[in-house]
């Protein structure tokens, strides 16, 4: 999953070296936290929300299929 996010936001960044996601792994839940380059941000999260919600429902619809739930956080 973590391959998954860091690959989709990859293509959409100027600085794809600045990515960096850490994962936080539960029972039942996995946290993953996205830093990215302060520049890079807004195309990360994109107009209201657009772009970072598609990727929130990518990771979900892929972590039902396994039976968890996973979050995703957008930390500058």
């Amino acid at each position: 999953m973590k391959e998954l996010i860091e690959f989709i936001v990859k293509a959409l960044v100027d600085d794809p070296g600045a990515i960096d996601i850490k994962e936080i792994s539960g029972d039942k839940i996995t946290i993953y936290e996205l830093r990215a380059d302060k520049g890079d941000i807004g195309k990360v999260i994109g107009k209201r929300g657009r772009t970072a919600g598609a990727i929130r429902t990518i990771i979900n619809a892929v972590s039902a299929r396994k039976g968890k739930r996973a979050v995703l956080e957008i930390i500058e």
